[in-house]
């Protein structure tokens, strides 16, 4: 009796099961694919993913598992969660470099090869698991070749990206000030007041971060904080120097305090960053000893520090600094016909070089450069589609670019999460970058961006009367 009541029950749920989860399928593919209809939404994806595989790295590191044997012996000292760390991080890069090498030369979403970037999330998803499980057919002696000689040197190449793009933004971030500021409108004294507060701002807060950093890390026996605070403040004070200075003032008109203030922040961010993250065997970190919030740090700080690697994938490949453009910063302007007019220029080029005529004459915005709508005459069948997709007239960003650092933020994240890590007391999970060694790549990463930044000063002064000056 209980075997014949049990079967429209089990029915009913079998039917209602599949109705969800056909339902949720339906809207997790509806969602995928209306996120993908933009560049924006594309990386946000690709960034989404990265963040997962990192989640699920962490937990394995931290729980010292082989993921697809839960019951194999591990030892101590890690090893299962250290060589499933970098199977799961060298599957998803090679996905990534397979991605690159496909995406060679693609310039339009024309191309059928930009459907596999945009599109096929399923697909994309299924190789990524047959990778994992191929990887866990490695010999492991394969992957500590790999942990040295790939994801180390990898990782350095990504921190470098990520500091170009500080470099990059900071620039960006006052000239867009600047540029508002000039055109004496209604909207410029907000502008000014946003310069200024927003400069003030930084300086205060580096100002500040010196003097915990002074107070709380720098104890009489803890040489290594006092050398990195004494120094960053020194490279401080230089870098502010020098975007004052009336020479280079001279070369770049637009250098300036904003700037330098942006970077002296995130270097002396970074600076107090890599002493918050450092072990507490000589009594410097006090942080380390807060029990009560130390698991919730831990967390936080982990979280914090893969959303960081995430966007950063998503910001670089769409950068201008990495986007190898043409030295007046032309946009590309897509597939085009021949136009049988002036000089055989397409219609595309004819009306690009009419709004760059009208912007340099003052009648329009400079933001009408890169408003691709008159790149196209849609029909109204296709309008739809148009607001919908920014690539509709041009890729946005280089694809292969973009994939390769994926590829160099998935090796980051191995050696971040492998690299001399021992698990201590913290619970159940270990703390992402808790290392010397990290603490000594976040102090120098801030070294390298001041020397990044003082070039982008100083080249144009030192490189004046080389051309430099028509590609800055």
């Amino acid at each position: 009796m209980g075997a014949i009541i049990s079967i429209p029950i089990t029915m009913g749920t079998t039917f209602v099961a599949s109705c969800m989860g056909g339902c949720f399928s339906s809207l997790i593919s509806k969602t995928m694919t209306s996120m993908a209809s933009s560049s924006l939404g594309t990386r946000l994806l690709y960034a989404a993913a990265l963040l997962l595989n990192s989640l699920i790295s962490w937990v394995t590191m931290s729980t010292n598992k082989a993921l697809l044997w839960p019951d194999k012996s591990c030892t101590e000292t890690g090893e299962c969660g250290f060589f499933t760390v970098h199977r799961l991080n060298f599957a998803l890069g090679l996905l990534h470099l397979f991605l690159a090498a496909v995406m060679i030369g693609v310039k339009s979403t024309k191309d059928q090869r930009a459907a596999l970037q945009n599109s096929w999330w399923g697909l994309k998803f299924f190789v990524y698991i047959i990778l994992v499980i191929f990887s866990f057919f490695i010999s492991n002696n394969f992957f500590v070749f790999i942990s040295k000689w790939v994801s180390v040197p990898s990782g350095g190449i990504f921190i470098l990206v990520g500091l170009i793009l500080l470099v990059d933004f900071s620039h960006e971030w006052a000239e867009t000030c600047i540029y508002h500021v000039e055109l004496e409108d209604e909207h410029s004294d907000l502008w000014q007041r946003f310069l200024v507060i927003g400069t003030a701002g930084m300086y205060t807060g580096s100002i500040i971060m010196t003097a915990v950093m002074f107070i709380v890390f720098c104890k009489d026996q803890c040489n290594m904080n006092q050398s990195a605070v004494t120094i960053n403040l020194i490279l401080s004070l230089i870098t502010t120097f020098l975007s004052v200075s009336p020479k280079i003032q001279r070369a770049n008109p637009k250098s300036g305090l904003a700037q330098s203030s942006m970077v002296s922040v995130y270097c002396t961010y970074l600076t107090m960053s890599a002493m918050a993250s450092e072990p507490d065997d000589k009594l410097c970190n006090p942080l380390v000893r807060s029990n009560s919030t130390r698991n919730a740090s831990v967390i936080l700080g982990s979280l914090f520090t893969f959303i960081a690697i995430a966007y950063t994938t998503t910001r670089a490949a769409s950068n201008s600094a990495f986007q190898g453009t043409n030295r007046n910063g032309e946009i590309f302007l897509g597939d085009d016909v021949e136009y049988e007019g002036l000089e055989g220029q397409t219609r595309r080029q004819m009306r690009y070089e009419a709004i760059k005529q009208a912007v340099e004459e003052g009648s329009l915005p400079e933001s009408a450069l890169h408003d691709v709508t008159w790149m196209s005459e849609p029909t109204i069948s296709s309008t739809n589609h148009i607001a919908n997709d920014d690539e509709y007239s041009g890729t946005t960003y280089n694809y292969t670019l973009f994939h390769l650092i994926f590829f160099l933020a998935t090796q980051w994240i191995a050696s971040l999460l492998t690299v001399n890590v021992v698990k201590d007391d913290v619970g159940n999970f270990i703390p992402v970058g808790r290392t010397y060694f990290y603490s000594w790549v976040k102090i120098a990463s801030s070294w390298i961006c001041y020397a990044l930044f003082d070039w982008t000063l100083l080249a144009p002064v030192v490189l004046e009367g080389y051309g430099y000056e028509d590609y800055y």
